[in-house]
């Protein structure tokens, strides 16, 4: 099964656009890890895939979880997934130390989050820690990215969606 996850959108058309083009057809289920902000963005996300999503920091409309919810599941603050037996955790990613303590807790195969607009890839004691990153802010290295993840393989890739 193939999951994509995104994050941190902030009501930017170019990304959401641009991450639905990369999901739209590859993958059985999407993983918005927040900041979606309004429903207008979230109703992209309604295609031949399975969505879920977060709630984020910026997520100030209270709309967003119906809209969310009239063709996906939204999950709140954090969610717990399990696609093909595959365990994720996810959470925008607003406290530092509940993120470590989702990875550390050994209890996930993935930890999936957002926030820090940063991309991140990094495997602790059998735990994948995943962000996209987000919408370009000063001082991020990279573009906002679409990962898919193969829950047969475990592998992770980045399309960029700059």
């Amino acid at each position: 099964m193939f999951v994509g996850v995104v994050s941190d959108t902030h009501d930017n058309a170019q990304y959401v656009d641009a991450a639905v083009n990369v999901f739209d057809g590859t993958v059985d289920a999407v993983v918005h890890c927040g900041d979606v902000v309004a429903p207008f963005s979230a109703t992209p996300f309604d295609a031949s895939f399975d969505f879920y999503a977060v709630r984020g920091n910026n997520d100030g409309e209270w709309a967003l979880a119906d809209a969310v919810d009239s063709f996906g599941t939204y999950l709140g603050e954090m969610g717990e997934l399990t696609f093909d037996g595959v365990e994720f955790a996810v959470y925008h990613g607003t406290s530092e130390p509940i993120v470590d303590a989702l990875v550390d807790s050994g209890r996930y195969d993935f930890v999936l989050r957002g926030h820090t607009h940063e991309r991140v890839h990094e495997e602790r004691d059998g735990t994948v820690h995943v962000n996209p990153g987000g919408v370009p802010i000063p001082d991020a290295p990279d573009d906002p990215a679409a990962v898919i993840v193969d829950t047969e393989t475990g592998d992770v890739t980045f399309e960029s969606l700059g």
